[in-house]
């Protein structure tokens, strides 16, 4: 395998590396961002864009064909996003080539790490078009072609900047989920060609979406997937997108692509997008417009732990079962949330994943969930010395949970993280009330007499 495609299929092993990975990122959050446009040591600056073809002139009548390809979502949790490429069609020579900017190889030197710490290397290369327009149609992805409105000194520019960045030399560059990722480099490509006319139009037009909103809304069918994404992404994911941004996904870089408008050779606005045609369309049900609303849902799962923990901690003392049952639901739970928040300090503390940082959801996942794992299953087992250190943890516990919710007052806390509060809070009070109960009724070294099953 030479490489895999971001939103994609690498085969065999590496389909499963790419499962394992893509989920561990969703908790890491990975994806999710390091400032966009790092540049690789040694590389030279990229062509100049030819002042000629700063401007729209005409519609090309040069031999070259330039258009945007989009595929749609698939089933695979990197597919969930969409993808895109830009396809160059040279009439003269018959060649179609699409540039991917999506492509990874797990036997790079040092994936697993740069992937952890954020600093993943991709890399872009032109492929024939055909098969890979075949790869997604046997995906049953849809595939949508806009040819471009560009005149022959721009067509001819945009295709050599593209083998320009094809070289081996010029083809690696930090992937960013977020901000730096195979539909941005596609999307500043041709802005580069159209001088930042794209951006000049598009980056004050609110859209009334995050990147929480739309990660969200296409992991709506991964529960799983969606509550790790939940608590990963921490405030820098809810600012509100421009247009320009939300070009970040493939499927919102072809829909606004089609509202862009160019100055002609007269000055006057003319539409960016020549021809638009659908090459396949899928059969898959269409992505939702918004993210679920599942409030309600996280409340209901965090008061039926919290109160699980009460209602088990007062019959523990009469019932070794009651007391096991305790053990294990504090112990998995405070196990569970106290891991998932060394994972979110790692990722603020000591990696660039920069859509993780300043996150709030450490009021509810945090590292003094930990010991907890440990003494409050002791503590249900009659243990003298684990009712101390365990009342004031589970407490400490208790209070900083309700200190995240309570902040939410004050300005500058804006997360949007309701669904994990409503999660967090009634099982982190439910904890402290619960040990406090058993570490009280409890006798020391495993039961009283008359205890029963």
């Amino acid at each position: 395998m030479r490489g895999g495609r971001a939103d994609g299929r690498t085969g065999g092993a590496a389909d499963r590396w790419g499962a394992v990975l893509n989920l561990c990122a969703a908790v890491a959050l990975l994806a999710m961002a390091a400032p966009s446009a790092h540049a690789q040591p040694g590389v030279a600056a990229p062509p100049a864009v030819r002042p000629s073809a700063r401007l729209p002139v005409r519609p090309s009548d040069s031999s070259l064909i330039i258009s945007l390809l989009t595929m749609g979502v698939g089933a695979e949790v990197w597919e969930r996003f969409g993808h895109n490429a830009i396809l160059v069609q040279d009439r003269l020579h018959g060649t179609s080539i699409a540039y991917n900017y999506g492509l990874f190889d797990f036997r790079q030197e040092n994936f697993v790490l740069r992937f952890i710490q954020g600093r993943m290397l991709y890399w872009m290369e032109g492929f024939d078009a055909a098969p890979m327009i075949e790869h997604y149609i046997h995906d049953n992805r849809t595939i949508w072609v806009q040819e471009l409105n560009l005149s022959s000194e721009q067509s001819r520019a945009l295709a050599d900047f593209l083998e320009w960045n094809a070289r081996p030399e010029n083809r690696f560059y930090h992937y960013d989920y977020y901000k730096d990722n195979c539909s941005t480099r596609v999307r500043d490509a041709i802005d580069r060609i159209l001088g930042g006319q794209m951006r000049a139009e598009m980056d004050t037009i609110p859209t009334g979406t995050t990147y929480r909103s739309h990660t969200e809304r296409l992991t709506e069918s991964d529960p799983a997937l969606y509550s790790a994404l939940l608590l990963a992404l921490g405030e820098p994911a809810d600012h509100e997108l421009s247009a320009w941004e939300e070009m970040f996904l493939p499927v919102e870089l072809h829909r606004w692509l089609a509202q862009v408008h160019v100055r002609g050779a007269d000055g006057r606005p003319m539409a960016l997008v020549r021809a638009e045609r659908t090459l396949y369309l899928s059969t898959r049900p269409v992505p939702p417009a918004r993210p679920p609303h599942w409030l309600v849902a996280y409340l209901a799962a965090g008061v039926a732990i919290g109160a699980g923990l009460v209602v088990l901690a007062r019959r523990a003392v009469a019932s070794r079962r009651a007391a096991r049952g305790f053990a294990w639901l504090a112990g998995g739970w405070t196990l569970m949330i106290g891991v998932a928040g060394g994972i979110l300090a790692f990722l603020w503390a000591f990696t660039d994943h920069t859509a993780a940082y300043r996150n709030e959801n450490l009021f509810q996942a945090n590292l003094l969930l930990l010991p907890l794992a440990l003494l409050a299953p002791r503590l249900a087992r009659g243990s003298a010395w684990a009712r101390q250190p365990a009342v004031t943890l589970a407490w400490a516990v208790a209070a900083v949970s309700v200190l995240g919710l309570l902040v939410k007052l004050l300005p500058g806390f804006d997360q949007a993280n309701a669904e994990v509060l409503a999660f967090a809070v009634p099982a982190n009070v439910g904890l402290g009330i619960g040990v406090s109960m058993v570490a009280r009724q409890r006798p020391v070294s495993g039961g009283a007499p008359g205890v029963k099953d």
